[in-house]
């Protein structure tokens, strides 16, 4: 019979680790007020924070699925382990000696499943790290040498050797106390003819970490060329190894990626160690497979999914990048985070770009520039030749499905309008209704998606009504041009004098949101920021009356009490904003009058078309060289 935990042992371990340390290893936290603390719930999907951890009580619930308890509780639920299996490991990390009754305690026998396999792989982890020093392994340090990582790189990361021999390692776990079947389990070993044999022979060896830092797996990489198995091998499924579900690097870079609501998704081990080495210390890699919905979910409870949030995937400039770039897109609608793609000078991938061109390349790298979705859709239509109307036609066919399975209906019609630019279409609403039926028709099929049969897509076009307008509150702030517009008329709402008179020269087709669209003509006949300026008294309650229906004045009610993200509110600040508004529907026009004048081709006069091409790019690079000056 397996030992019972002393119950006063198991009350110090609850006393001993506040239960806010121990949740903040998987979830950001911020403050609910009353001493509360609350996060987005690891257990079901949420768009708002409904988790929430009282550290006076040592308790934590969450209003939205109702699992709660202590902090036994919600590591056994988050980890998938047995009561035993918690109380030991929190034990360790609070460095209590815990006693057993019933009859002693035998660790070898009686501990949990997961709880032995974690630990055969903290021994596997530590007997690789001592294998890389070893004459063998002078190829492994070779290869990390030239890649530009030290010893001391290598020692940050836990970076290994496996010696060649068929069973150095299983050797090395039976001496620990481990069984054949424990190993076998583990994916650290595999079945030979007579006995286990290692998995990994020869290779150098990456630690896989999860998020609470505990290593659950490893990546291979290959070093020879007799070496007949694949460049990269990772451990198999096992019960605590699911490369779905795990992050390389997350246990480095957790904590900056909450405190920094930032993260870069990189492609491989090399290449988050040289962007951590370059300071960019919010990198995370897949383990072989694609970034999928479970990694979503891992990064969105760091993240807090709040508006500032930001995901840089870093693919290559190949095909294979390409492909996985419109993979993470997408998934892109899971994330409330706005999301963009870097893709270095020459395809090189972060590794190889610290090696050319130094750890400021890579920093440089990963600021936030392409959003996802305009190089998504960009890769779709560079196979189109769109000065013809049959590729036109033909890349919007591709395109349109993929925006139509944006669900935020004022993100899709924000979207469908962008593409519209890039395929030189200047009739603007075409796209968007074309867009918006092909969403609707999706959703008749139970979202299975618009069918590949082109002609049954037009049929379903032509039997479709007219998209209706859309309505309501734009709160999508993954998109940089809506949260720019919403600053900017956050602005109008709070601070009309800084925004006066400039603002009121703006058109509300400045706005790609309806909603943001309808607030701008709400001001414009509530009589302008410039009223606002000089009678701020009864300005916001002019504004709310001249609202045409109910929604459009809880809009004018949300901005005017939202808070500004900047830390200081003044001119230069405003003015940034005004610009960004004017130079993005500036650029929207350049691209409408492109397409217009591609359209014309030899038929026509293009001289009247020519010379607004040429004021509004003007127009454009005085906005961009000169600021605020040039509105």
């Amino acid at each position: 019979m397996a030992g019972r935990i002393n119950d006063d042992d198991v009350k110090a371990v609850r006393e001993a680790l506040p239960i806010d340390a121990v949740v903040s290893e998987y979830l950001s936290l911020r403050n609910a007020g009353g001493g509360n603390l609350k996060g987005l719930c690891p257990f079901h999907d949420e768009k708002s924070p409904s988790f929430q951890v009282s550290p006076s009580k040592g308790l934590f619930h969450c209003f939205g699925c109702q699992e709660g308890g202590d902090t036994i509780a919600f590591v056994m639920k988050i980890d998938h382990l047995t009561f035993a299996e918690t109380v030991e490991r929190l034990a360790a990390q609070a460095g209590i000696t815990l006693r057993y009754e019933e009859g002693g305690y035998n660790p070898s026998t009686q501990r949990g499943e997961r709880t032995r396999l974690v630990e055969a792989h903290k021994a596997a982890a530590e007997f690789y790290l001592q294998q890389l020093e070893s004459p063998e392994a002078e190829i492994g340090r070779a290869f990390l040498a030239e890649r530009g990582f030290d010893q001391a790189a290598a020692a940050h990361f836990g970076v290994g050797y496996s010696p060649a021999g068929w069973d150095h390692l299983t050797r090395y776990l039976r001496g620990k106390g481990f069984t054949d079947k424990e190993l076998l389990l583990s994916g650290l070993a595999q079945e030979s003819r007579r006995s286990p044999i290692d998995r990994f022979r020869g290779r150098l060896m990456w630690p896989i970490r999860d998020i609470g830092g505990e290593v659950v797996g490893f990546g291979a990489r290959k070093l020879r060329d007799d070496d007949n198995g694949p460049k990269y091998l990772n451990t198999p499924e096992t019960p605590i190894y699911k490369k779905s579900q795990v992050l390389y690097g997350i246990d480095l870079a957790k904590k900056d990626i909450a405190k920094s609501s930032r993260a870069v998704v990189v492609e491989g081990y090399t290449d988050v160690m040289a962007c951590h080495l370059a300071g960019v210390t919010t990198a995370i890699a897949t383990c072989g497979t694609a970034f999928g919905g479970d990694h979503i979910k891992i990064l969105r409870r760091l993240l807090m999914d709040n508006g500032s949030a930001r995901v840089i995937f870093t693919f290559d400039g190949d095909a294979a990048g390409q492909k996985a770039a419109l993979r993470a897109f997408e998934d892109d609608q899971k994330f409330a985070a706005e999301t963009y793609i870097a893709i270095a000078p020459d395809g090189m991938d972060p590794c190889d770009l610290r090696l050319a061109k130094g750890d400021e390349a890579v920093a440089d790298l990963t600021q936030p520039r392409t959003p996802l979705f305009e190089f998504a859709l960009r890769q779709i239509i560079a196979r189109y030749d769109l000065e013809t109307p049959a590729g036109r036609a033909a890349a919007l066919d591709e395109a349109g499905p993929v925006v139509a399975r944006i669900k935020n209906s004022a993100s899709q019609h924000e979207v469908a309008v962008q593409l519209a630019g890039m395929l030189g279409i200047l009739d603007t609403q075409f796209v968007v209704k074309r867009i918006a039926q092909l969403a609707r028709w999706a959703k008749d099929r139970g979202g299975r998606g618009p069918s590949a049969d082109p002609r049954q897509r037009q049929r379903a076009y032509d039997a479709a009504p007219a998209a209706p307008a859309v309505r309501g509150p734009a709160l999508n702030l993954r998109s940089p041009v809506h949260r720019t517009e919403r600053e900017l008329l956050k602005l109008a709402l709070q601070r009309p004098d800084l925004v006066s008179p400039a603002f009121d020269a703006y058109g509300a087709d400045e706005f790609t949101a309806p909603p943001y669209a309808a607030v701008r003509q709400t001001i414009e006949e509530a009589g302008g920021v410039e009223l606002g300026a000089q009678a701020p008294a009864d300005y916001l309650a002019r504004v709310r009356e001249c609202a045409v229906d109910d929604q459009v004045r809880a809009m004018v009610t949300e901005l005017a009490v939202e808070a500004l993200h900047a830390k200081t509110v003044d001119e230069v600040y405003a003015g940034v904003q005004l610009v960004q508004v004017r130079l993005r529907a500036v650029d929207r026009r350049i691209l409408e009058v492109q397409g217009s004048l591609a359209r014309l081709g030899h038929h026509g006069d293009p001289t009247a078309v020519q010379n607004e091409l040429w004021v509004l790019q003007q127009y454009a690079q005085s906005l961009r060289n000169h600021g605020a000056a040039a509105l």
